[in-house]
Parts: C-alpha cells; structure tokens; sequence
C-alpha cells in the first residue's frame, strides 16, 4: 500500500472551498513526510481553471517527485450537493482534468437512481480513455448502506466503475465497516479514504444521514485513540491483498493545522501499517 496525502487536509471541515496552504508547499510536505501522491480537489484546481493553471499543478506535483492519486474536479461533488451528479452528465471534461494531472481516477457524485444510467455512460466514456471512475462510502448518497451500495456498484456495472472506501461515513451510518463489509465491498475498492471521529451523543459536531438522520461525533486526528479502528482496517484491507492507495482525508485545517496532520498521520500510519517506504528505489 501506498500513501496519498488528499488536500482536504488544507481545508476547514465545513468550507471546501478555501485552501489554507498554498499546493506548492503542501507537495514540498508531502514528498518529506513520505507520501507517493496527492489526492487533488477543486480547493486547489479544478475543472474551472484554465489549462495553463492546470499545467502548473501537475508541474508543480512531478517536482516533488509525486503523482496526482484520483481527482475531485468541482466543489459539488464534495458537499454532496443536488449539482453533484452533474459531473456524470459533462464527463468529458472532468476526463480533461483528470488527462492534464497525469491521473486515471476520478471522484464522482451520486444521488438518486436516475444517477445510475449516467454513471454507466459516464464509465463507458471514461473507459475509451483508460480512466476510471469511484464514488465515496458517503451520507445522504447512494452509497450511505453497504447493501445499497452492492446494489448501485452492481447496477452499474462498469469494471471501471469503483468505491473510494470510506469507513467513518460507514460509522456515522450505523454500519459495520470493518469484517465483512471490507471482505463484501473488496473487489470495487479503488482508493480508501482515512479520516477520525468518535461518535458521541454531545459531540460538537453532526453529519445528516439519510439512513439514521442527524449523528451527533467530535472530530479527532487518526492518531487519536479512541475512534476508528485504524490498525484493523489496514490489516483487513492487506489481507484482502490492498495494493493502491491509502489517502489521508482529515480536514485538517481546525485540528493542528496540514503540516501536523500530514507529518503525525504519516508516521502513526506507517507504524500500524504495511506501506512502501517512498524512500526506496521505485
């Protein structure tokens, strides 16, 4: 496994809009703290920058000696707004994006079941160009359930059509999300997404879910203890034979800063887990 450092971390928690660390020094904290990649999104390019913008993000990538792990092109696919499925319907250009960042794997959006005929289209157009495509484990989505899940990643129907597993939204959805939902969900799996909380009835924080409705957790770093299981998801996920990336997605910004997140994720997770140390000859 491999570790991809998402730019979430540069975010507040409830503003994706707005990076706080400019991609330039993000990369440079990167490729220190031994990451192989960055996961992009649109708080730093995005599908409504020009190409000449887009150029000087993947130059300025490769100068670190990193990739670009999967792309989320707009700012509605993160908030999970009603324009997230847009994407499906305008594929070509996120494919564009994804082309310019030297990158094979897009984030999309899905909210209702007339999302799916699009995501086949959408998969079918990204397979002409060797590109695939991935939802998130996520609230108020298609993807809140593991059974529902199963179902829309099968009704789909696509090889290059994947999940981004995300265990913390399989919690707040009151759903197992380690045993065997790692071992059912396994085959669709193209990135994991790695973020902590610990639900609590007074905690500062709440996700609406449509499944379970308002949960109540407080936000903590991965390294805290006393949230996710992180030393049992890694193994799961090794023992299932997991090889591709594993992306640190704590928005990062209200909790230390993305420099302490990037630096203390890196190191609790290579102590817990069995990654390639970037530092070897590739």
């Amino acid at each position: 496994m491999k570790l991809s450092l998402s730019t979430r971390v540069a975010e507040n928690f409830r503003d994706k809009r707005e990076a706080t660390v400019e991609l330039a020094d993000l990369a440079e904290i990167a490729a220190r703290e031994g990451y192989y990649a960055l996961c992009m999104r649109a708080s730093q390019v995005g599908v409504d920058d020009s190409r000449e913008q887009l150029r000087a993000a993947r130059a300025t990538v490769e100068s670190c000696d990193l990739r670009v792990s999967m792309v989320t092109g707009d700012f509605a696919i993160p908030e999970n707004s009603a324009e997230g499925p847009g994407a499906l319907r305008n594929i070509d250009a996120f494919l564009d994006l994804a082309d310019d960042l030297d990158c094979d794997l897009l984030r999309v959006c899905m909210k209702t079941a007339d999302d799916i005929r699009w995501a086949r289209d959408a998969a079918d157009a990204a397979q002409e160009r060797g590109l695939r495509l991935a939802h998130q484990c996520h609230t108020q989505s298609l993807f809140e359930t593991v059974e529902e899940t199963l179902e829309v990643l099968r009704s789909v129907g696509r090889a290059n059509f994947g999940l981004i597993y995300e265990p913390a939204n399989l919690e707040l959805c009151g759903q197992p999300y380690v045993g065997e939902t790692v071992e059912a969900l396994f085959p669709w799996i193209f990135n994991v997404y790695l973020q902590n909380q610990r639900i609590h009835d007074n905690g500062k924080d709440h996700i609406d879910t449509w499944c379970r409705g308002a949960v109540r957790f407080h936000q903590c770093p991965l390294w805290e203890p006393g949230g996710l299981d992180v030393p049992r998801i890694l193994d799961e996920l090794d023992r299932q034979g997991y090889n591709h990336y594993i992306t640190v997605h704590q928005a990062s910004a209200g909790l230390g800063g993305a420099e302490e997140a990037a630096r203390r994720s890196s190191r609790y997770l290579r102590d817990v887990g069995p990654f390639e140390d970037r530092r070897a000859p590739r």
